[in-house]
């Protein structure tokens, strides 16, 4: 019961973020010119900034677990690229292949990862390392996925190969990241007050503005459109994803803390950085935005399930 309530209270008020956006685009508080604004910001400031913040409080040279790491990053790895090969053979529109790819392997690591693990644990456990082997990679494949599949892939593919690369190194938020290992790897613990100050106020901005400009942009006709592509990436979101790696996990010896980060990086909600990089990406972000919904409300019960579960085998402490 414990585990329901705090899955409920962390992914609550994310569902309620984007109904609010969702009502002020209703009650025209909120527009279009809004959406596509905020969408760039979060994209290019804000989303950049909390990475970086998050990443330089990380204290790599204490905790870092190399066979750990590697581990995520090489599940991260097969899940894309198996996903997308999938994806290619069986959606008979192409152009949603790169939003139905990214959706479905894509987690909330650095966001509600975090915030799980703390209310288990009391300190952030094993995260860190989680989202270092997992969420640059998350980004790179996103980048790869979203401009080789879509409406604005064109040319051959030594031409869109390119193309993906210039956007993999440019991209904002894989630029966040890695910029805020370097203070992390040279053991910074603090920033100058104001500075430290400037950043976390543009780091929390991130999450409520994307939420909102997501609700604010959601196509409830169009979304029923796409529902059963919606529920299919759910369900490899949720439930497939942890019930194939998980048992792989724990056979490498993971358990407790490093066993429920790797199922936040396996089987939490898509994170809302989908929308905000689909659209950034020339996507119209439709079947992203109802994955977000749906993953988002059914991730309560699913992560309680698998939390249980894990308890109930003494997986998890």
């Amino acid at each position: 019961m414990d585990s329901f309530l705090f899955s409920i209270q962390a992914t609550a008020p994310v569902f309620l973020l984007m109904v609010l956006g969702y009502i002020f685009r209703r009650l025209g508080l909120l527009d279009e010119h809004f959406c596509k604004v905020s969408d760039k910001f979060v994209f290019t400031v804000a989303l950049p900034v909390m990475l970086f913040r998050d990443m330089a409080a990380t204290h790599l040279r204490e905790t870092f677990d190399l066979p750990y790491v590697l581990f995520c990053a090489g599940v991260t790895t097969v899940v894309f690229f198996a996903i997308w090969g999938l994806a290619r053979h069986f959606l008979r529109d192409k152009s949603l292949v790169g939003e139905f790819v990214q959706v479905s392997y894509r987690s909330s690591a650095a966001i509600l990862g975090c915030a799980i693990i703390m209310g288990i644990y009391g300190d952030t456990g094993m995260a860190p390392l989680m989202i270092i082997g997992s969420v640059p990679l998350f980004n790179i494949y996103a980048v790869l996925v979203l401009t080789l599949e879509g409406p604005k892939a064109s040319g051959n593919l030594s031409h869109r190969l390119k193309h993906a690369g210039k956007g993999i190194l440019t991209n904002p938020i894989i630029l966040g990241i890695l910029l805020g290992t370097i203070p992390s790897l040279l053991g910074i613990e603090a920033f100058p007050p104001i500075l430290a100050s400037t950043m976390d106020l543009l780091a929390r901005v991130a999450t409520p503005l994307a939420l909102l400009s997501l609700g604010a942009a959601f196509q409830g006709k169009k979304a029923l459109g796409q529902i059963k592509l919606s529920a299919a990436a759910s369900l490899i979101k949720l439930l497939v994803l942890p019930a194939l790696f998980l048992p792989l996990a724990v056979w490498f010896g993971f358990t407790d803390s490093k066993l429920v980060a790797l199922l936040i990086m396996l089987g939490s909600t898509s994170t809302p950085t989908c929308y905000i990089m689909a659209k950034n990406l020339g996507h119209e972000g439709t079947l992203t935005a109802s994955v977000i919904v749906m993953t988002t409300v059914c991730s309560a019960f699913t992560l309680t399930f698998w939390i249980f579960l894990g308890r109930a085998l003494g997986l998890i402490a």
